[in-house]
């Protein structure tokens, strides 16, 4: 049986076949670009399965970080808007990003003041848990912040 992780040195495709049928294991590329390209004799669906486990397991430990979004108006009430503060809360605490948007319908296009001021509110009012990746800027007629959970 070839011992395991044990250099054989370089050999013909022939030789190293022979070998591998020996000990009843498959001959494997690893490193096609080497020269010599570098072969391993090992069980192949021994190896497909662990590749597939390694696969698996970054996966799980991967975390995915959504872009939550809050709408509001300049005119919200103080009430209204802390529940929305609490619902960013939430989601910051959750490890998601939060884009705040403040639509402004009609005539209210004209207190961008107010949606600056409400945007400073939320900002200091979550200073705790998330910080402004993108400061509160207009954009046709919806005022954006994007916030992300401290680190």
């Amino acid at each position: 049986m070839v011992e395991e992780g044990k250099q054989l040195g370089i050999m013909t495709l022939d030789e190293a076949l022979a070998r591998a049928a020996r000990a009843g294991l498959d001959l494997v590329e690893v490193a096609p670009a080497a020269t010599p390209p570098v072969c391993r004799i090992m069980d192949y669906g021994k190896y497909r399965y662990q590749q597939s486990k390694k696969l698996q397991d970054a996966r799980k430990s991967q975390t995915s970080v959504q872009l939550k979004e809050i709408r509001l108006r300049p005119k919200t009430e103080e009430h209204d808007l802390q529940v929305k503060i609490r619902a960013i809360r939430k989601f910051l605490e959750q490890r998601d990003k939060v884009k705040v948007t403040m639509m402004f319908r009609g005539r209210d296009i004209t207190y961008t003041e107010i949606g600056v001021r409400v945007m400073a509110e939320i900002r200091d009012a979550l200073s705790d848990v998330g910080v402004v990746d993108q400061p509160p800027r207009l954009e046709g007629r919806n005022m954006i912040m994007i916030m992300s959970p401290k680190k």
